[in-house]
């Protein structure tokens, strides 16, 4: 089918055409890092659509006067693939959330008014190719928008291309510079190289370099086949191999010239677009930027993404379109001379609120060094202070340590508010110049986060584009990649001044954007003010103090875990009856299913055997090689991640180690940590206990661990109102004893230990809507049995079995679902057609608002102990760690006892259920002996 437009002026030929490859930009677009994140409130994709629209857009502003027309491939085989029925065989299916985005965004571009062309039978390639060539015959400048390098063979002296997404344009003088071949060329150079994405056939390696050799010498693939006899070596045996192909490969490289159309390239243009259906449609996928554009009667191809959330946030997504209208005309000041800093620093001082960001030379907030700072007090005027760029021929900077004492009083100011984007990082960044950042009153990071914690990811990256269809400057434009990245000192002012004044003010755009709409919940609101934004500032202050490790303890343990992964080598190399690489999942795929015969239980999404680790798990049942390979994946783990890995991340200043808590990454609101990830250390292995051991109390002081018991069942106990559960834990019975004499019908006396223990994971199982299949996997007995205790386990607890039906229920109805406190996980797929979609995100209904109720009571136990620790001003107790429902302190050996008493009260009266909460303690000279 061909759709296209009828035309406005009868006249195209004095425009210049511009013929873009929509599917190659949709693909390029989808693989988008920051685009991924993209999707509307009921979870469908928006990546590849803003992208494409992105790149419309800066096609407008680049050519205000040009015929813009979107080609995109049609659904099923061209005539490559009766040529060759090999041709593009090995490229995957497309991704079903990728498929999904065509049929809107052909809509929004039809209802825009420019042509759209899908033809059965030919490639976009062949549809442009055509267009293209009918303008060179009229001299119609033609401009070909793609990232596709097969287009380079189109380009003539009217005929140019331009990657939007790379900003680099080709003329016939492009093209040679840079593959070293004329336009004319260019098919013999993709024949003779052949391509492995579109499966066409070439000389086997002839790469680049050595296709351009050969096409200087003899000028055509036919005078290359001429010569084939001359080249001498290997290669040229390859390419008298390719001899009988090269034809077939030439043919397929060759875009099709004359591809029959219902419209002319001087025929077709743009009509009046549709505002109406335009409207629906940007509300529909919730392009706030394209929205505001046509509110404000502005150019209908001008942006993305607006409507509201099924989160009940409607009207006020508003001041997301708002703070997104003209980001593009800020005006930055670099600050070099006193004057100039005096006059920002009166209006800051003036001011009730401001934006503000560091920037330093590392992400680690113990190694950061200050390089700068910038400030933002209103929407599109920002500064940068510069005070340590050192490269050569630097311009002279205002003096540190008078910068940072003149800002000393304001950034220590209760009173002037700050507006930061991961304001942990700048508190503990300042802390080592001696400024106690306060007045933190707004981080946009965490305010995405409370207000839909799975919309996007929560850098400054995505939330501009989420929030403002901003694309910002990011670090590596001005800094590089990889080994020669430069630190931020070693950026040109100029550069940087721009990145960090942009960094501030679109923190002061976010803010406006998202604030608003996150205040229209009073109970999202209060989990950003009573939770979120007071333990900011005990998160810093935990990893400024650290934790001290025996980095002795660890090399011991490195030695003794290396030599068991030397004997678990030699019994797999053993059982196997050869050698092979235990961490090659290809080598152990062959050996398990290959050579020994163990049946396959799973696949991996191409079709080859999976060894993952659940299925490793399963048939270590039976089998002793995948035993084996377990016990040696999670030791090299442990070694890598841990017992190698910690010694060397101890810091020079403070000769402890120094975690970076993360308050918006999970989507139920638990913490997470990194450098070192703190929450994964196993506790019930021999091994990870031994590397809890490391962690160690300073001279004359004990650890203290005190952990929540049961904390998600008694969660449940209280959101299900189960008279079962609640009479349990009021009366301090053992709830999985008590369980378990039901499920297995004996005296409560009577319970064995294994009994208990089934009961236990039948007790938590069940309430994470795990299914009997599940269940039957997990003890290892058959369906039937488990439906049974399922069966039982329900009648036993009613209320439970209600609540979650009635989770489900609500959450199919809204959308999302609460934790106790009013922190919301919205579920996108509740109402998917994806059968398997579904039931995960039904199982994530019923999860959510236990753990995530879990996670705020931590948090809230967390500001009442950090209060009390204030108010005490004693340096022999701090609080140095938080791993899931267990805060771990250093106290003095002296005040241990009455210290410890006082800390189980606080978290035991963290919050009021109606169930008891029980925090358990305990104490040693280490982190093993204290859990």
């Amino acid at each position: 089918m061909t759709t296209s437009a009828t035309t406005q002026d009868s006249d195209n030929t004095k425009s210049p055409l511009i013929l873009v490859d929509g599917s190659s930009y949709l693909f390029r677009a989808y693989h988008v890092p920051y685009l991924q994140a993209l999707s509307t409130a009921d979870g469908q994709p928006t990546g590849a659509i803003t992208g494409v629209l992105n790149m419309l857009r800066s096609l407008k502003k680049d050519y205000p006067t040009g015929n813009i027309i979107a080609i995109f491939d049609a659904k099923g085989k061209t005539f490559r693939n009766d040529m060759y029925p090999e041709y593009k065989a090995n490229r995957p299916p497309m991704p079903d959330d990728l498929r999904s985005q065509i049929a809107p965004l052909h809509e929004i571009i039809t209802a825009m008014g420019l042509p759209l062309i899908v033809t059965p039978g030919v490639e976009a390639d062949d549809v442009i190719g055509t267009l293209a060539k009918q303008a060179d015959e009229l001299g119609i400048e033609t401009v070909i928008s793609t990232g596709d390098k097969d287009m380079a063979q189109l380009v003539t002296e009217h005929v140019r291309l331009i990657n939007t997404m790379t900003d680099v344009e080709m003329d016939v003088a492009g093209v040679s510079e840079k593959f070293g071949v004329r336009p004319d060329q260019i098919i013999d150079y993709l024949a003779l190289m052949g391509d492995k994405v579109d499966n066409i056939p070439g000389v086997v390696k002839c790469g680049p370099k050595t296709a351009v050799k050969w096409l200087t010498e003899h000028g055509t693939l036919d005078q290359v086949i001429a010569n084939a006899d001359k080249v001498k070596g290997k290669i040229g045996e390859n390419l008298r191999d390719a001899l009988e192909q090269l034809p077939l490969s030439y043919r397929l490289a060759t875009i099709k010239c004359d591809v029959e159309l219902e419209q002319s390239a001087a025929e077709l243009g743009p009509k009046a677009p549709d505002i109406p259906a335009l409207t629906e449609l940007y509300q529909k996928f919730e392009l706030k930027r394209l929205l505001a554009d046509l509110t404000n009667g502005g150019n209908e191809i001008s942006s993305t993404n607006s409507k509201t959330s099924a989160s009940g946030n409607s009207e006020n997504e508003q001041a997301a379109v708002i703070a997104a209208v003209d980001v593009e005309k800020s005006q930055y000041d670099i600050i070099l001379d006193k004057s100039l800093f005096e006059q920002w620093l009166k209006k800051l001082q003036e001011s009730e609120v401001f934006a503000f960001d560091t920037e330093t030379t590392s992400v680690d907030y113990m190694k950061a060094e200050l390089v700068g700072l910038s400030f933002a007090i209103e929407l599109g005027k920002a500064a940068y202070v510069p005070l340590t760029h050192d490269y050569e021929d630097a311009p002279e900077q205002l003096d540190k340590d008078w910068v940072l004492a003149q800002l000393k009083p304001l950034l220590e100011s209760t009173k002037i508010k700050k507006i930061g984007q991961n304001l942990k990082y700048d508190t503990n960044v300042l802390s080592q110049y001696d400024i106690a950042l306060q007045g933190i009153e707004f981080d946009t990071m965490i305010e995405s986060y409370c207000y839909n914690s799975v919309a996007t990811r929560h850098n400054m990256d995505a939330l501009a584009l989420k929030y403002l269809d901003y694309k910002t400057v990011h670090f590596e434009d001005i800094a590089g990649k990889g080994a020669k990245q430069l630190t931020f000192n070693q950026i040109d002012i100029e550069k940087a001044g721009h990145y960090a004044a942009e960094d501030a003010d679109i923190t002061l755009r976010l803010h406006q954007a998202i604030f608003p709409a996150l205040a229209q919940s009073s109970t999202q609101l209060s989990v950003f003010n009573d939770i979120e934004m007071p333990l900011l500032p005990v998160l810093a202050r935990m990893e400024q103090t650290g934790v001290l490790i025996d980095s002795d303890i660890l090399a011991d343990q490195s030695l003794s875990i290396g030599q068991r992964l030397a004997e678990l080598e030699i019994e797999a190399h053993n059982l196997a009856g050869k050698s092979f690489n235990l961490s090659s999942p290809k080598q152990l795929q062959q050996i398990l299913f290959e050579e020994l015969k163990i049946p396959v239980i799973k696949k991996t999404p191409k079709g080859a055997p999976s060894t993952a680790e659940e299925v490793l798990q399963e048939l270590a049942l039976d089998y002793p090689l995948p035993k084996i390979i377990l016990e040696n994946r999670g030791l090299s783990k442990l070694k890598s991640t841990y017992t190698d890995k910690l010694p060397l991340m101890v810091s020079d200043k403070t000769n402890r180690l120094h975690t970076s808590y993360h308050q918006a990454v999970t989507a139920t609101g638990r913490l997470s940590s990194t450098d070192p990830n703190l929450q994964n250390i196993p506790i019930r292995s021999e091994q990870g206990r031994k590397i809890r051991q490391a962690f160690i109390a300073p001279k004359d002081h004990k650890i203290v661990a005190i952990d929540y018991s049961q904390i998600e069942l008694r969660i449940m106990a209280h959101l299900s109102n189960d008279k079962g559960l609640v009479t349990a834990f009021s009366e301090g019975k053992d709830i999985h004893r008590a369980t378990a004499a039901e499920i297995f019908a004996v005296e409560l006396d009577d319970v064995t230990t294994d009994q208990r223990r089934s009961a236990k994971a039948i007790n938590f199982g069940l309430i994470y809507g795990m299914s009997a299949f599940g269940l039957a996997k997990q003890l290892h007995i058959g369906r039937q049995q488990a439906q049974e205790y399922q069966d039982k386990y329900f009648q036993r607890y009613p209320g439970v079995l209600t609540y979650m039906e009635d989770t489900r229920q609500q959450a199919s109805e809204q959308g999302f679902v609460e934790t106790l406190f009013g922190r919301r996980l919205y579920l996108p797929d509740i109402n998917a057609k994806n059968g398997m979609r579904k039931k995960a995100a039904e199982r994530a209904a019923i999860n959510a608002p236990m753990q995530g109720t879990a996670a705020d009571i931590i948090k809230k136990a967390m500001l009442a102990v950090d209060q009390w620790l204030l108010e005490q001003n004693d340096d022999r107790i701090k609080m140095t760690m938080q791993v899931h429902d267990e805060l771990i302190f250093e106290i003095h050996q002296d005040i241990v006892e009455e210290s410890t008493q006082k800390l189980v009260t606080l978290m035991n009266n963290a919050v009021e259920l109606s169930v008891p909460l029980i925090a358990e303690a305990g104490s040693g000279d280490n982190w093993d002996e204290a859990h």
